[in-house]
Formats: C-alpha cells, sequence, structure tokens
C-alpha cells in the first residue's frame, strides 16, 4: 500500500507556482490577485479562508477578503459582486459556500463573471468542461485528478466509481475521469445505488465523496483498488486537544491494507482542493 500524500504534491506544485509568479514579476507584469468572499462567521468557513489567504502569501499572489455579517441582503451582495467582476486589478474571486438561507447561492453563483470564477461553478465553465473546452475546473476534481497524474496511476480502461454526486466533486469528477486524456470508465452512484457493495467493490479506482464518515468499508473495496478518500467530516474525539478530528468517508484503517493507493484524512485530497484554487488564479491572470 502507498500513501498518496497530497500535503507534499500540493507543496511542490506552490513552489512551481512560486516560480512562475516571479517570472511574471521579473517581466513587469503585476502578480495574481485573489479574493475571498466571506458572510457570517461559519467556523469551518472562516478557517478555510484563512487558509486561501496563507496559501496566495506562501506564493506571491496578492489577495483580498471581502467580509459581510450574516444579515446582508442578497442585493448587497451581487452589488459587491458586480464591483469585483469590474475590478481590473482582480484576476479571480471566490464566495465562501454555505451562504445564509435568505440568499441563493444559485444566483451568487451565476452572478460571477465567468473569466473571474476560479472556484470553477458558474454554469459556463462548468458546460465548458463538460465539452472539453479551456474552462475553470472545480477545485476538488481537478485536484485529484492531479494527484492520480503525479503519482502515475493507471487510469486508462479502468473502473471508476465514484460515490457520491454533488455539483461540486462527484458530477464534474466524473466527467473529467472519463475524458480522453484520463479515459476510465466511470460510474457515479449513490444513496439509490443498487448493491451499492458490490458496485464499489468492482472498482479499479473507488473514489468516496458522499460526506459520510467511514462508510466505505473494507468489504467494498477490492484487493489493489485505487481509494481516494474526498470526505472530511469534523466528529468528537477524546484523542484531540480540540476535542474533534477530521474523518473521511473511508474506514481507513480496515481499508488501507487493501489497497494499492490510498489518500490519508487529512492531508490527502484537502490540500489539492487549495492548491487547485491557485492554479486556477494563475491562469485567470495569465489568460
Amino acid at each position: 500500500m502507498q500513501l498518496i500524500d497530497g500535503k507534499a504534491t500540493a507543496k511542490a506544485i506552490k513552489a512551481e507556482i512560486a516560480e512562475e509568479v516571479k517570472n511574471m514579476l521579473a517581466a513587469g507584469k503585476r502578480p495574481p490577485h485573489l479574493a475571498a468572499v466571506l458572510v457570517g462567521h461559519d467556523g469551518g468557513s472562516e478557517t478555510y479562508v484563512a487558509y486561501k489567504i496563507k496559501d496566495c502569501e506562501e506564493v506571491g499572489f496578492r489577495s483580498s477578503l471581502v467580509r459581510f455579517e450574516d444579515n446582508v441582503t442578497e442585493t448587497e451582495l451581487l452589488e459587491r459582486i458586480d464591483r469585483l467582476n469590474s475590478d481590473k486589478e482582480l484576476d479571480g474571486f471566490i464566495v465562501q459556500l454555505p451562504l445564509p438561507d435568505h440568499i441563493s447561492a444559485q444566483k451568487i453563483i451565476e452572478a460571477i463573471d465567468p473569466a473571474k470564477d476560479v472556484d470553477g461553478f458558474h454554469p459556463v465553465n462548468v458546460g465548458k468542461m463538460v465539452i472539453g473546452l479551456p474552462s475553470f475546473t472545480s477545485a476538488t476534481p481537478m485536484g485529484i485528478v492531479e494527484l492520480l497524474k503525479r503519482y502515475g496511476i493507471e487510469t486508462s480502461g479502468k473502473n471508476c466509481v465514484i460515490v457520491g454526486r454533488s455539483n461540486i466533486v462527484g458530477r464534474p469528477l466524473s466527467i473529467l475521469m472519463s475524458q480522453k486524456s484520463i479515459n476510465a470508465t466511470v460510474t457515479v452512484a449513490h444513496s439509490r445505488t443498487k448493491e451499492l457493495k458490490r458496485v464499489c467493490a468492482d472498482a479499479d479506482i473507488l473514489i468516496a465523496a458522499l460526506g459520510a464518515p467511514e462508510f466505505i468499508k473494507s468489504d467494498m473495496v477490492k484487493d489493489g483498488a485505487v481509494v481516494i478518500d474526498v470526505g472530511t467530516t469534523r466528529v468528537k474525539s477524546n484523542e484531540t486537544k480540540s476535542g474533534f478530528r477530521l474523518k473521511g468517508d473511508v474506514d481507513y484503517g480496515s481499508v488501507a491494507p487493501k489497497c494499492s493507493f490510498i489518500t490519508p484524512v487529512p492531508g490527502g485530497v484537502g490540500p489539492m482542493t487549495r492548491v487547485s484554487l491557485l492554479l486556477n488564479t494563475l491562469k485567470a491572470a495569465s489568460g
């Protein structure tokens, strides 16, 4: 069993990005500029945005944080997005999800200029990705594909099962994995899939993205499979100072011995999601 180290891979990619930024500056260009829009004070969102700002500093990007209280109106948020769209000094921005219930996340996503949509959520970017045109790909699927490539994992003709059909991970990842550059045969499984255990056990590459801690057990994984764990659920723990720990969707202890490759939680897909956002921003700045 070989561990797929997302943290080390992301560090290597950051070094590559930092070198590219140095080249941009040497050529008289400004550094890439990423902004994050944060509504309210959700703990997970606060942490994630702080990481994004730190990542920008590490690679030489300029970063901005736009804060709103959770009582901001949808109209006010849309007005600010319009201003960000028009800012010629800004290459890309993200609106951190989730948003308060009184704001339509889809309306907000569709208001973002596709050319600055470095999260890759806008329907224009999703549509371009589906038919193989240049686009911004959502960060988690992009990071997973990059991990597979950098670890030299064979995908052509392989049976890939993705458990989860979200618009952020499962659906776009299924398209990427079936494209000609990867050539996997893809099954998207979900809560209504019949004989889910058997479907998973047939996978050469099993990707768990359903948000259910330790759902994937050893009897759902065949010997020698590649297992990618997208899950990151905070659960109570007496073993940590915080009283919580992150759990993936895979029961790592029982599954890992059966795998050829497996991602840990934390330190697997998570760091690659963050670095993919940087890659998209660099692409927007170079554009």
